[in-house]
This record gives structure tokens, C-alpha cells and sequence, in this order.
């Protein structure tokens, strides 16, 4: 019932940006605190940015101040916009609840930071 799916990653050289989408079907997502996530090769699976239904946000240090989130409850999907992305952004991302659900994981979309 529920779909989470993730688009709008690619190969970008550093300093570059790209805006992830996530759009959802058997959620609304006005209603839903949402996340980004990303699991880069090694690590685990970290939190990268929240939105709360309310429109509190919360950012993983390491992104502060060139990630944005936001939703768009028409199209009920929320979006990642990522400026001067380094290697280390290198990761699948994932969009879920907040906290994440395990059965709400979708495929991801992999975003690679190189020169």
C-alpha cells in the first residue's frame, strides 16, 4: 500500500548540486514528519535531514548549510536540494518517515560526488 519512491541522483563533481524527489503513494505526507537517509559504502545508515508536519527541521551536522528539505503536500512529495556536495555526500539516499519505518524502504537513488 505504501510506495516511497526516490529519484534525481547522479555522478556530479564537487562543489555541484542536485535535487533529490521523493514521491509517495499510501501516505500523506501534510500529515507525515518525513526524512532523508543515506548509507554510504561502510557506514550505516544515517539520518541527513527531517521535516515534522509542522515544518520543524532538523539537519545532520555534516549538511548544515547546503542541504535543504521541504515538501510539496500537493504532489505529496518532499524533496532534498544539495549544494557544494563533497566526496563524502558519496551514498544511496532514501526517503521514510520519521522515525523510519522498516517496511518502507524503498530501492534508493545513489548519488556519486567525484572529479
Amino acid at each position: 500500500q505504501v510506495r516511497l519512491v526516490e529519484s534525481g541522483g547522479g555522478l556530479v563533481q564537487p562543489g555541484g548540486s542536485l535535487r533529490l524527489s521523493c514521491t509517495a503513494s499510501g501516505i500523506t505526507l501534510r500529515i507525515s514528519a518525513m526524512g532523508w537517509y543515506r548509507r554510504a559504502p561502510g557506514n550505516e545508515r544515517e539520518m541527513v535531514a527531517q521535516i515534522s508536519s509542522g515544518g520543524n527541521i532538523n539537519y545532520v551536522d555534516s549538511v548544515k548549510g547546503r542541504f535543504t528539505i521541504s515538501r510539496d503536500n500537493v504532489r505529496n512529495t518532499v524533496y532534498l536540494q544539495m549544494n557544494s556536495l563533497k566526496p563524502e555526500d558519496t551514498a544511496v539516499y532514501y526517503c521514510n518517515k520519521s522515525p523510519p519505518r522498516r517496511d518502507y524502504w524503498g530501492q534508493g537513488t545513489q548519488v556519486t560526488v567525484s572529479s
